[in-house]
């Protein structure tokens, strides 16, 4: 889906030249994305029981150089208003320690469902995680793609996805808040977008907008077919994925194994090099030149000194 050219957010953005352009004649993401540390590493973070009191000295403990965290019921959509002692506290201890914070959304969020009240709930929720990554000191609030359901409702669904984004877009640009990363799923069920070439309509539909980037999952990624544990199949993913929307939208990595055979469609993650994957393909992800300076987040079902040993292997990995 293409728009016209069209500026956003105030007079923030580059004019959009149309998804019909290379990946070079696409607006900038102006999202000062580069850390210092190349590729930094770290891990979805436990928050239960405060904040800045569990996930601080979690990120410590397992030698964290980025964090990922709910703000809600990762499977529910209460949107509860947060603790400003612990939202302070955190923001400081992210600022001592060089850490990047991340958001995800909660799981249920679909702006392409042919419901309306969950359109309606999920533009809610992201609007209360980008207000709360805000008061965080986050840097951006990861989303779901999505999917249609329906046969029927795809062209919709995407006509709903610029209508629910762009005004999200819009306000956090204009404030300067998070950016929004939108993740594509493990396929199956009418998704909006699986396969990482199926992100390039996705942002078009949006006309681009420089507050809407990328999260690149493995472990979706090869549920949705892409077989990155053959040899070069990381680098050729990455490289498909630069093709369709540039190295520059690029913004945050979830490396996960899995436990399931590439192609399944099932989103079910497994300790980095313990599962279909393979080590191999994580090496080629942290020296492909895409992912230099992108964090790196594991979601991997091995808390603590698993999270700990995935997080020292990838630091192994990066060059």
């Amino acid at each position: 889906m293409s728009s016209p050219a069209s500026e956003h957010a105030a007079g923030t953005t580059t004019p959009v030249t149309g998804s019909a352009g290379s990946p070079g004649d696409r607006p900038g993401t102006g999202s000062g994305r580069r850390p210092a540390s190349s590729r930094p590493v770290g891990s979805h973070t436990p928050t239960s029981g405060g904040l800045a009191r569990a996930a601080l000295p979690y990120a410590d403990a397992i030698g964290s150089e980025v964090v990922q965290v709910y703000v809600g019921n990762s499977r529910g959509w209460a949107l509860p208003p947060g603790d400003p002692g612990q939202d302070a506290a955190f923001r400081a201890g992210c600022a001592e320690r060089g850490l990047v914070a991340y958001i995800h959304a909660s799981l249920l969020v679909n702006l392409g469902s042919p419901t309306p009240a969950t359109v309606q709930k999920s533009v809610a929720t992201l609007a209360h995680a980008l207000d709360r990554g805000a008061a965080i000191g986050a840097t951006g609030v990861v989303f779901h793609a999505g999917s249609a359901v329906d046969a029927g409702h795809a062209e919709a669904a995407m006509r709903q996805v610029r209508e629910a984004l762009l005004p999200l877009l819009d306000s956090a640009a204009a404030s300067g808040g998070p950016k929004l990363l939108v993740e594509p799923s493990a396929g199956g069920g009418r998704s909006l977008a699986s396969r990482v070439e199926h992100l390039e309509p996705y942002l078009a539909a949006v006309d681009w907008h420089p507050w809407l980037g990328a999260c690149f999952d493995t472990c979706h990624a090869w549920a949705a077919g892409h077989d990155l544990a053959r040899e070069g199949g990381m680098r050729e993913t990455l490289d498909t994925l630069v093709g369709a929307i540039g190295a520059e939208r690029l913004w945050l990595v979830h490396a996960n194994d899995s436990r399931d055979l590439c192609g399944s469609t099932r989103d079910r993650h497994e300790t980095i090099g313990k599962g279909s994957i393979g080590e191999a393909a994580f090496a080629e992800l942290m020296t492909h030149p895409a992912t230099t300076g992108i964090p790196v987040v594991v979601e991997t079902p091995s808390e603590n000194q698993g999270h700990a040993d995935d997080i020292n292997l990838l630091k192994r990995l990066r060059p």
